[in-house]
């Protein structure tokens, strides 16, 4: 018998209202532990890295065009800034953009030569995903993910350490030509943000190895499918066997509760599956198993109760 584990978002992005009786049932009789939270902590519980680190844009990179190997690798991807009265504020990156061909195909000449005086190459062989090669040795400062700067000040967020000074000179640069580009103009006239700046992050180069206790992972998040891939989990959806399933999209305790666990509890009890495990991304972790049903003395469990 197989575990199924929901990669869920953190609880507080679900409204306060209750869950079913059976779930609610199920979770109070469940084993509960509170590990780190985040992104980044959430998706580790599930993958380990050799060397250890976080390479996103190698991982990725591999995953769009299988050429990661031999080279360190930097995510620079489309960004939306806002100005204010403190600075600016990081509004939108990457996907959130929907960029398309014809946006990178636009911008990234002007670009490309930006970075090539630079001694860099950039590319996007995914609109929304945008990279720079650097050589396998290079130094580089600590980058930032986006996810941590959208909504906030990015100038608290600028990359700190060795050769810091270089990578914020060139992100100004480049968000000097960005909004000085015309194209920018179309995309305002057909209703989009700007592409204004770039966000760098996500530096490194592709691990050794990739290691994963998950058998199968259904997702459609770009970095969790390199990670599933890297480890030679599946990511077809063939195999019957330990799966790990990204649900962080989620944001209605309905579908959480009716269409994606009381189907897994029913699987439960037949015999049919063994373990369920809930991970959300505030840390609280929730192990379902069918012995738990003696535990009747025990209260139902809500999530912002828990």
């Amino acid at each position: 018998m197989s575990t199924a584990t929901l990669l869920l978002p953190a609880r507080d992005r679900f409204p306060a209202t209750a869950l079913p009786d059976g779930v609610a049932r199920a979770l109070g009789r469940s084993d509960h532990s509170q590990e780190q939270p985040g992104e980044q902590p959430q998706l580790r519980r599930h993958f380990s890295i050799s060397p250890d680190g976080w390479p996103v844009a190698a991982l990725t990179r591999q995953l769009d065009v299988g050429d990661a190997a031999e080279a360190c690798w930097l995510r620079a991807d489309p960004a939306y800034v806002v100005p204010d009265m403190q600075g600016a504020r990081l509004m939108g990156h990457g996907e959130t953009l929907a960029p398309t061909e014809e946006d990178a195909a636009a911008l990234l000449p002007a670009l490309q030569t930006l970075f090539a005086e630079a001694g860099f190459g950039i590319d996007a062989p995914v609109p929304s995903r945008w990279y720079v090669r650097l050589p396998a040795d290079a130094a580089l400062p600590v980058f930032t993910g986006p996810d941590e700067v959208l909504g906030d000040d990015l100038f608290a967020y600028l990359p700190e350490g060795e050769g810091a000074r270089r990578w914020r000179a060139l992100l100004t640069e480049a968000q000097v030509l960005l909004h000085q580009h015309p194209w920018n103009h179309v995309r305002k006239a057909q209703g989009k943000p700007a592409i204004n700046s770039l966000w760098f992050w996500g530096a490194g180069s592709l691990p050794q190895a990739v290691d994963s206790p998950h058998m199968q992972v259904r997702s459609r998040d770009s970095l969790l499918q390199a990670l599933a891939k890297a480890a030679g989990a599946d990511v077809d959806n063939r195999q019957q066997v330990d799966a790990l399933v990204d649900l962080r999209h989620l944001r209605s305790l309905d579908q959480l509760g009716n269409e994606a666990i009381t189907p897994l509890l029913a699987a439960l009890g037949r015999g049919e599956l063994r373990r369920l495990v809930l991970d959300f991304a505030d840390g609280a972790r929730y192990s379902l198993e069918a012995s738990q049903r003696w535990r009747f003395w025990r209260r139902p469990a809500q999530l912002h109760a828990a």
